[in-house]
């Protein structure tokens, strides 16, 4: 399910669908970074206001569409 950014969402990402492009940590550094083989690590924290349009521009440019922006509250 998909959510607007507020204090109650996150990214999560789907790792079958992930190609390991690096593209999400480009575009949001402050909460995803690079594993040794290129795969993403999500910070799980809910995703504060002023870095709401970061984790949208993410999302929207996952070649993949790997990454999914959802209610912090769903498991």
């Amino acid at each position: 399910m998909s959510a607007t950014v507020t204090e109650k969402a996150k990214i999560v990402v789907n790792p079958i669908a992930c190609a390991a492009h690096g593209v999400c940590a480009e575009l949001f550094p402050e909460r995803i970074t690079i594993d040794e083989w290129g795969y993403p690590i999500i910070d799980p924290r809910p995703i504060p206001e002023h870095l709401a349009e970061h984790a949208r521009r993410a999302v929207a440019a996952c070649p993949t569409l790997a990454l999914i922006l959802c209610d912090a509250d769903e498991p």
